[in-house]
């Protein structure tokens, strides 16, 4: 065996999902041993067989990953328990294995895997996926790129014809339940240090965080950045509307079209609120000069 067969040999070893126990598997998918696998290019030594000692680093390898999907989700967690949560994050990650140098955006595919699975989040199913949604949303946020928003005068000088583009790290929700506040909550009682899986061989908060009841309620949000901080911002549907029409490049007065065009509201009321949400958007900085779509993928460097 070559050097270059070793390395891929261990790699493929190594990265072969766990078992549900978090255990290495006995066998590979097309039914070889794997401690047959293991004898073939690990020696044993007086504490621990060939298999035993892949399984070390095997085991580490789906740790790492698991923590840095696990940390980005602390209320999902939460939510649904460690046991069920361990579960969930196994599943995901055999689903979408890492394929990228970072692991920023590992979990960035959650939430769709969450709506699409729902035997793996039991009777809270699309609370726990508003929940993964803004969970995700935080972390975009954190460290989506910020362009130079516009300028005073170029603000007041947007007209029906213009069109104007958002911040990248600006992120729009449309969500079943409030979750905001399921997510504040779960961040102000959280301890600072709180390791949050056991999948990882640690433990859990002696006390379960007791997180308050959910009803159903239609909550749009904006979550964006501000000197270097995350807020969630309630918003109402004209307003969720209108910038996300904005965000796929129309023209202001189509954005404007769109948001109103189901509206129960009178024409004055309309007016103002137009005039209130745009001012309220401009000083927060989320408008910016237009740019190509595909540029606002960028993140912080």
């Amino acid at each position: 065996m070559t050097l270059l067969e070793l390395q891929r040999r261990m790699a493929e070893d190594v990265r072969r999902p766990l078992t549900a126990d978090f255990a290495m598997r006995q066998t590979t998918d097309d039914g070889a041993s794997v401690e047959a696998i293991a004898a073939s290019y690990i020696s044993r030594n007086d504490r621990l067989s060939s298999f035993e000692r892949l399984e070390i680093y095997n085991r580490q390898y789906w740790f790492r990953l698991i923590s840095a999907v696990s940390e980005d989700f602390l209320t999902l967690n939460a939510l649904l328990g460690s046991k069920r949560f361990d579960s969930l994050i196994l599943a995901y990650l055999d689903d979408n294995p890492s394929t990228s140098w970072t692991l920023r955006d590992l979990g960035a595919k959650l939430p769709d895997f969450l709506e699409a699975h729902s035997e793996l989040a039991g009777r809270r199913h699309c609370l726990a996926v508003d929940v993964a949604r803004l969970e995700w949303a935080y972390v975009d946020a954190f460290d989506r790129k910020h362009r130079t928003p516009l300028k005073m005068e170029e603000a007041q000088a947007i007209g029906s014809e213009s069109r104007v583009s958002l911040q990248p790290h600006l992120q729009l929700l449309e969500l079943r339940y409030p979750v905001d506040s399921l997510v504040l909550t779960r961040k102000k009682r959280a301890p600072e240090a709180e390791i949050v899986s056991s999948a990882a061989g640690r433990s859990e908060s002696q006390t379960r965080l007791k997180l308050p009841t959910m009803k159903q309620e239609r909550v749009w949000l904006a979550v964006h950045r501000f000197d270097d901080s995350v807020y969630y911002r309630r918003i109402d549907r004209e307003t969720f509307l209108l910038l996300n029409a904005l965000r796929s490049g129309v023209t202001v007065a189509k954005a404007v079209a769109l948001a109103f065009d189901k509206t129960k509201l009178d024409f004055e009321t309309q007016a103002n609120l137009l005039g209130e949400r745009f001012a309220l958007a401009s000083a927060l900085g989320w408008f910016c000069t237009h740019y190509a779509e595909d540029d606002s993928e960028s993140l912080v460097m």
